[in-house]
């Protein structure tokens, strides 16, 4: 599926930066292309759209992150086939800025209710929402950057 099928939009993460209130970081996410061929990526085998439990959510550097203007890949995959539902590409600076966000709204938050949210819409009109916890952030080579990733408490990769 082409990456220029996709726009991104991000909610809600200049509260850190501010010293304001927390507020859960959203991530919108607009399909432009067949709606079929988004549909199916986010159809699971029972038939029915991905749950947020059965998707992840993972950046993957293509440069160094001594790069000052490095950029990588931000992905949603299947989490039961491992099959990639969408990528996009953005900077490390805008998606560190959001695991930033994403971490201390999480140490506010009740667990249960997710430390960000990813809304896919198709053209405008909403598809699926997930409220997510972990958002796991690799280099270039494939290697998990733990420090930079968002992992909950209590979670053994």
């Amino acid at each position: 599926m082409r990456r220029d099928y996709f726009t991104l939009d991000v909610h809600d993460i200049d509260w850190v930066e501010a010293g304001e209130q927390p507020h859960k970081p959203l991530v919108r996410i607009d399909f432009h292309g067949p709606k079929e061929l988004l549909t199916d990526r986010l159809t699971g085998t029972d038939g029915d759209l991905l749950s947020a439990s059965e998707t992840d959510v993972a950046f993957r550097l293509v440069d160094s992150l001594d790069d000052e203007a490095a950029t990588g890949v931000v992905g949603v995959t299947n989490r039961v086939t491992g099959d990639f539902v969408l990528e996009l590409n953005e900077s490390v600076e805008d998606v560190f800025r959001f695991i930033r966000a994403a971490r201390e709204y999480g140490r506010t938050a009740d667990a249960d209710e997710g430390r960000y949210r990813v809304e896919i819409s198709l053209d405008g009109d909403d598809l699926v929402a997930y409220e997510k916890q972990t958002f796991l952030v690799y280099d270039a080579e494939g290697n998990l950057l733990r420090s930079e990733s968002l992992i909950p408490s209590g979670v053994e990769l």
